[in-house]
């Protein structure tokens, strides 16, 4: 049976203020320490994270949908996270990223 997973997708854009030599992404860090905290409470990590185009992807899924929106949308509003942010709703039997109902988050 297929399970509900929702693609977080945020524009791969590099954080303000980073240092030269520093990693220009560590906001790609704080959502993953943030999901992996919340410990399944509102969902959970459902696959790594990937590069898709000009997007990184993240895939949360254990929750209803409801729930993983709800967690999709305390993600976009992370600090240091960019602009543009919204989420897929597919299930686990999609064969591609993106396919699915877009919600925008902000």
């Amino acid at each position: 049976m297929a399970e509900i997973v929702v693609e977080i997708h945020v524009p791969l854009i590099a954080a303000t203020g980073v240092a030269e030599g520093e990693y220009p992404f560590s906001w790609i860090d704080t959502i993953e320490e943030y999901i992996v905290q919340l410990d399944g409470e509102r969902g959970e990590i459902y696959d790594d994270g990937e590069e898709f185009g000009e997007e990184y992807l993240f895939f949360v899924a254990g929750a209803p949908e409801a729930e993983l929106l709800a967690l999709a949308a305390a993600v976009a509003v992370l600090p240091g996270v960019p602009g543009g942010v919204y989420a897929m709703v597919t299930d686990s039997t999609a064969l591609e990223f993106g396919l699915g109902r877009r919600v925008e988050l902000n």
